[in-house]
C-alpha cells in the first residue's frame, strides 16, 4: 500500500513539472503583467464600457478625455462587441524619435538569450529588444533613409518590422488603446489596434490592413524578410557588432498637433489590400 501511494505521488509531481511554462518574457510594468495573464473573456469589453457613441450622425470610438481624440469609425469593418479595453490613444508611449546606444553599452543590460527584432539595410542596423517593445509596442524609426516601424503585441506574440512609406507619403503609427479579437483569426487571440496620425485611420495588424477611416482597406507593408529577423541578443552581437540598439526607458511629451493628409487617393489606389 505504501509503495502504491508513493507511486501515485510521483506521478502527480512529474505531471505538474511537465505542465510548467519554461519560456516567458517578463512584462515591464504591472499593467502589462495583468494584460499577459488575463483571460480573454475577463478583459474589459469596450461596448459594455460605453466606448462607442454617435456624434452628428457619425459613429465614434472613444480615444481619450479630449474630445478631439475620438476616432470616427463610420462604416468600419470590425464588430463592436469584439473590442477590449479603451484606455485612450496616447496612454502607451509609442516612440516617434527613438534614441539608440551601442552594442557595448547594451551588452551590460541584455543576456545572450534575450529576444530581439533586428532590421538591416546597407550598413544601417537597428536592434529592438522585445522587452522594450512590450512597453512601447510601436517604434517609428528610419532605416538607411527609409521610414520603418518595429512593433510587438504581447497578447498575440506578434513582432514584425513594417515600412511606413506609401508612395510619396509617410505614415506615423501609435496605439489606439484597444485590442480586438476574431475567433477565426490567429486562433482568437487578442491583437492591438493601431492608428496613424496622418489620417486617424484604425489598423488591425492581425489581418494586415486598415479597418476604418480614409485608409480603410489599405494594407500594412511588412518589410522584406531578407531585411529583418526575430532573433537573440547573442546572435546580434556576433553578426552585427556595429548595430544601434534601442535605448531602454524612453518616454516623451505626446504631440498636441501634427500634419494631416487631406488627399489619400493615391495611397488607397495603390496599396489597398486585395482579398
Amino acid at each position: 500500500m505504501k509503495n502504491f501511494l508513493l507511486l501515485i505521488t510521483l506521478v502527480i509531481l512529474i505531471g505538474c513539472k511537465n505542465n510548467q511554462t519554461t519560456k516567458k518574457i517578463e512584462p515591464e510594468t504591472k499593467e502589462e503583467e495583468q494584460e499577459e495573464v488575463t483571460p480573454k473573456k475577463k478583459r474589459p469589453v469596450a461596448l459594455e464600457n460605453n466606448k462607442f457613441f454617435e456624434v452628428n450622425g457619425k459613429k465614434m470610438l472613444y480615444g481619450g478625455k479630449d474630445n478631439s481624440q475620438h476616432f470616427d469609425i463610420t462604416g468600419y469593418d470590425l464588430k463592436d462587441e469584439q473590442f477590449h479595453y479603451g484606455i485612450g490613444r496616447e496612454r502607451f508611449p509609442a516612440i516617434l524619435k527613438p534614441e539608440f546606444i551601442t552594442i557595448q553599452e547594451a551588452d551590460t543590460t541584455w543576456a545572450d538569450d534575450t529576444r530581439f527584432l533586428v532590421a538591416y539595410s546597407g550598413d544601417d542596423v537597428k536592434a529592438y529588444s522585445v522587452k522594450d517593445l512590450t512597453r512601447h509596442e510601436v517604434v517609428n524609426d528610419v532605416l538607411n533613409g527609409k521610414p520603418i516601424m518595429a512593433v510587438y503585441c504581447i497578447l498575440a506574440d506578434l513582432g514584425a518590422i513594417y515600412e511606413r512609406q506609401y508612395g510619396d507619403k509617410e505614415l506615423t503609427f501609435a496605439l489606439s488603446g484597444y485590442t480586438y479579437y476574431d475567433d477565426e483569426v490567429w486562433n482568437g487571440l487578442d491583437g492591438f489596434v493601431l492608428w496613424d496620425r496622418e489620417t486617424e485611420s484604425l489598423w488591425w495588424p492581425l489581418i494586415d490592413r486598415a479597418v476604418s477611416g480614409p485608409l480603410k482597406g489599405v494594407r500594412f507593408l511588412e518589410m522584406d524578410k531578407a531585411n529583418w529577423k526575430d532573433t537573440t541578443w547573442g546572435a546580434i552581437k556576433k553578426s552585427y557588432p556595429n548595430a544601434k540598439v534601442l535605448k531602454s526607458g524612453q518616454d516623451f511629451e505626446r504631440p498636441k498637433t501634427w500634419k494631416k493628409l487631406d488627399d489619400v487617393t493615391e495611397i488607397v489606389k495603390n496599396y489597398t489590400k486585395k482579398e
